[in-house]
């Protein structure tokens, strides 16, 4: 396994999301299994595991501090604040809330410190950006955290240059996380120069596309009935239909540069910049060990000018969000007529 520089640590080039145990693609896996994954995962090479209060309203942090209690002086531990479950109308019931005021804030971090059996949360994310709340505010209070000695190092999810701009007066931010692939391309825009001229860590979530850029692709018509990808722009069926034309090419270059597809995705990604990790998630343990694989495959340059050309936003069809996903977020976005 490589190793790059995240802040002050040395994680995995390739390293865990751990959403896709417990959220968003369809029904959780059993917990056991879960845990099994991660384990596997930390025996071949990863040290650096990412979670989020609002994965499985909780459900996330718990199997991942249950797993690594442990080992946790062994592994870096992100986990991410300021978009939580909360039991808005007194019934038990969670509903998923942005809310980024300190006293929020504050909550979020004491309780996933419970649920992850830490003392300590190495990078703490703003997941999203409380557009209601100056960003000042929001990471001066997770500055405090800090001081406290709650979390090591602050991280941004889903910003844009400016706004990780604003933050990095405020405290340094370590790390940037957000989708990009080769089929999401808006960090080039403007956020992955911010952060190499900030000295600012790339973390990218999502590097296979959310299954696409595989051997075998989502059936769109088969996905649960909870799986995010039902309301994204991409995978609905007449974009879903034109996107999937884009694979055989794909697929054949994957071949011909001696991977698989999904593989060539995350090693395009690591070819990019020594200052960008790779973050895919999986529930399956063949997944994982391909996906970590990936960390081991060279591109030429043809090969890397090949997969730029054949995916990008000008070939892919349909947005990366929905407009009240896309509302949430604050990353630049192309104009009208590119994905």
């Amino acid at each position: 396994m490589q190793f790059r520089q995240l802040g002050p640590f040395k994680v995995s080039a390739v390293s865990l999301g751990c959403m896709n145990i417990c959220h968003a693609y369809g029904a959780p896996i059993p917990q056991d299994q879960a845990e099994r994954l991660l384990l596997s995962a930390f025996e071949l090479g990863v040290n650096h595991f990412d979670t989020a209060a609002i994965y499985g309203f909780g459900v996330s942090e718990t199997i991942v501090g249950r797993t690594f209690a442990r080992h946790r002086d062994k592994i870096v531990l992100a986990s991410k604040g300021g978009m939580a479950g909360v039991d808005v109308s007194g019934d038990g019931k969670l509903v998923r809330v942005i809310d980024g005021r300190p006293e929020a804030l504050r909550k979020n971090v004491e309780d996933s410190l419970r649920r992850l059996q830490t003392d300590v949360i190495d990078l703490y994310y703003l997941h999203r950006w409380d557009k209601k709340v100056p960003v000042e505010d929001s990471v001066g209070e997770m500055s405090r955290m800090v001081e406290r000695g709650y979390v090591r190092t602050l991280g941004l999810s889903e910003a844009s240059a400016i706004t990780l701009r604003r933050a990095h007066k405020v405290h340094p931010i370590t790390a940037l996380q957000t989708e990009y692939s080769l089929w999401t391309r808006n960090p080039e825009i403007a956020v992955l120069q911010a952060c190499r001229e900030l000295g600012v860590a790339f973390v990218a979530f999502s590097p296979v596309a959310r299954g696409f850029l595989s051997s075998s692709p989502p059936d769109v018509g088969a996905l649960d009935a909870k799986d995010i990808r039902r309301t994204m722009p991409r995978f609905q069926p007449d974009n879903w239909a034109a996107n999937l034309k884009l694979l055989p090419d794909y697929q054949a270059l994957a071949q011909q540069a001696g991977c698989t597809p999904a593989q060539l995705a995350i090693a395009w990604l690591l070819h990019k910049a020594p200052h960008l990790i790779a973050l895919p998630g999986t529930s399956s343990l063949a997944h994982l060990q391909e996906d970590l694989a990936a960390a081991e495959v060279r591109l030429s340059q043809a090969v890397m000018d090949k997969a730029d050309a054949l995916i990008n936003q000008h070939t892919v069809t349909g947005l990366r969000y929905s407009a009240q996903s896309e509302s949430e977020v604050d990353t630049e976005t192309f104009p009208a007529g590119a994905a």
